[in-house]
């Protein structure tokens, strides 16, 4: 079942107070980025953050699914909707805890070697 474009939407305004939030559609699902790293998937019109140690020192009680058949669990979010400065600081603790973005090759790039 895909995600409706609103809850992407909805789930985007309730974490503006995190940063830049944006999504990105994939497949009929969602990637969610925050100032330009994915830390969430949406999928079945559900909220599945990524479980970074610093995500799930915030949260009491953590539950977990794979957002997609064949992947790794992630920290199920739909609960902390409702408490969006919540929300917030476990989306910062995320962003805090993943890497850089690599920066993207010029298109036309071609390798040598």
């Amino acid at each position: 079942m895909a995600t409706d474009r609103e809850t992407a939407a909805f789930i985007a305004e309730v974490m503006e107070e995190a940063g830049a939030v944006s999504t990105r559609a994939m497949f009929g699902e969602y990637a969610l980025y925050l100032d330009g790293k994915v830390i969430a998937l949406i999928c079945d019109d559900t909220l599945f953050l990524k479980p970074t140690p610093g995500a799930l020192a915030l949260v009491a009680e953590p539950e977990f699914g794979p957002p997609y058949p064949g992947a790794k669990p992630h920290l199920i979010g739909s609960a902390l909707l409702d408490e969006p400065e919540a929300l917030v600081a476990v989306a910062r603790a995320i962003w805090d805890d993943l890497p850089a973005p690599k920066p993207k090759k010029p298109r036309g790039a071609r390798k040598t070697g």
